[in-house]
């Protein structure tokens, strides 16, 4: 069974950074496209980074030079460094395995940018 747990939301000051972690127990990070999604209250969810298999990654343009997303595979888990954070990056941030029409979902953690 697919499971991910992330980790490393919480409160931070506008221009902090956080790592948020999602480690993915039953498959292999390297083997499906691994993705960070948000979603802020009375919003959709979107995506915010995207690394495929071959190692590609796509970032929304509202995160580009500010996020990176990576991943370990030796630790089968999936990062995202967030630099310069603001106040509209303040959301629930999920992880994903293997895309978002039928992957898997993390339970999320919150990240709140204060101003």
């Amino acid at each position: 069974q697919v499971q991910l747990v992330e980790s490393g939301g919480g409160l931070v000051q506008a221009g902090g950074s956080l790592r948020l972690s999602c480690v993915l127990s039953g498959s292999t990070v390297s083997s499906k496209t691994m993705g960070w999604y948000r979603q802020a209250p009375g919003k959709q969810r979107d995506m915010v980074a995207i690394i495929s298999i071959s190692g590609l990654k796509n970032y929304a343009d509202s995160v580009k030079g500010r996020f990176t997303i990576s991943r370990d595979n030796a630790k089968n888990t999936v990062y995202l460094q967030m630099n310069s954070l603001k106040p509209e990056d303040t959301a629930v941030y999920y992880c994903n395995a293997g895309g978002s029409y039928n992957g898997y979902w993390g339970q999320g953690t919150q990240v709140t940018v204060s101003s």
